[in-house]
């Protein structure tokens, strides 16, 4: 019975220390701050939060399907291109110039996209860290990001659709606010933004269906289907997706969100954007994961809910964080919005995309 007490004891120090470091760790910056105050009173008061968290309408499905998931991520996918992602550098000169007065978009990776309209320039999800991890591991770029943190200027906005580290990166959040960068977050997420010395002038905090004027445009915070938290996915923020709307011009991005009757919803209540960002990647097989992460059929159907023309697809192609090949995105949004009254555009990395000018894409996702 010695070597059993003996064992406990040993068991139970070892959990507690893990515990103690798993405690320290997490006080580390890059996971955040926590909504305090009459932050918090306005979380607490969202349509949205129930039961001391955000939650989506109806609950996300339980993910009861470890083993299944693991299958599909082990079942002998090309997760990675044989050979280097075309990238199109970006640089200074080109955001020291004056931004577009109409509407065209730049694909950084994953769901990083410079989009200028109607003179005002923003970015959706900026992320140029090598690394989506909190701390040296985890995914990395399978492409260099087209332009260097250091050369980032005259931006005039960036929108967040939720906290996750593949959305929200604190070098590239700190780099952006140094420079007077304004940002419009889901509610909750100016705790993140805060810690990170982001002053509080710099920080919009909105929930859905608030809007802003800002500088000649209309930033509308609307639904997703998704979850948050950066410590744990404790939906301690909210997540959204963003409907922009300029004098002539307008764009959608869906950040991180499950197919939902959100799309048409948003169609009815602000009309029919120009142009998406469209979330078509990190998707799996188990239902639990379909419930937040649209797959590239039901990305048009989102499209055709929305009514849009063109459909620029993000979230793929840039870190291994799903269920499936990396090309397999691109190739079944394709085939999916064939016959269909969707224009899918395919610029690479850095290429701009200019809303109403000639474009031909490129297959060179095939070639890799």
């Amino acid at each position: 019975m010695k070597w059993l007490k003996r064992t406990l004891i040993i068991l139970v120090a070892l959990g507690a220390l893990g515990y103690l470091a798993y405690q320290l760790v997490t006080l580390l910056p890059q996971f955040g701050g926590e909504p305090e105050g009459s932050r918090l009173g306005r979380v607490k008061a969202s349509p949205e939060y129930s039961g001391g968290r955000f939650e989506n309408t109806p609950p996300q499905s339980k993910n009861d399907e470890f083993i299944k998931t693991i299958k599909f991520y082990i079942q002998g996918q090309v997760r990675e291109p044989a050979s280097d992602i075309p990238v199109i550098d970006i640089t200074s000169y080109e955001l020291a110039q004056p931004p577009d007065s109409g509407l065209s978009a730049i694909w950084l990776g994953h769901a990083s996209v410079l989009v200028e309209i109607n003179g005002v320039r923003l970015l959706s999800d900026p992320v140029l860290s090598d690394r989506v991890s909190p701390l040296p591991i985890g995914p990395t770029r399978l492409h260099r990001a087209p332009i260097k943190m250091e050369d980032l200027r005259g931006i005039d906005a960036v929108l967040i659709s939720h906290d996750h580290y593949d959305h929200l990166d604190m070098p590239t959040t700190k780099a952006l606010a140094q420079k007077g960068t304004q940002f419009f977050v889901p509610l909750g997420i100016g705790a993140h933004l805060e810690r990170w010395e982001v002053q509080p002038e710099q920080i919009h905090e909105m929930e859905w269906w608030q809007s802003v004027d800002f500088k000649g445009i209309t930033i509308n915070c609307t639904p997703a289907r998704h979850y948050s938290g950066r410590k744990k996915m404790d939906n301690s923020t909210l997540w959204s997706s963003w409907f922009v709307k300029g004098p002539k011009n307008s764009f959608y991005f869906s950040g991180d969100t499950g197919y939902a009757p959100h799309f048409r919803e948003i169609q009815n209540r602000l009309g029919t954007p120009n142009m998406t960002l469209m979330k078509v990647g990190a998707y799996g097989e188990p239902e639990s994961w379909n419930d937040i992460h649209m797959n590239p059929e039901d990305a048009i159907k989102a499209q055709m809910d929305l009514g849009a023309e063109i459909l620029l697809p993000v979230h793929w192609a840039t870190f291994d964080l799903a269920y499936h090949a990396w090309s397999e995105p691109i190739l079944r949004t394709l085939e999916a919005a064939s016959g269909k009254p969707v224009t899918v555009a395919t610029p690479r990395v850095g290429e701009r995309f200019t809303y109403g000018a000639p474009f031909t894409n490129m297959e060179w996702y095939t070639d890799l």
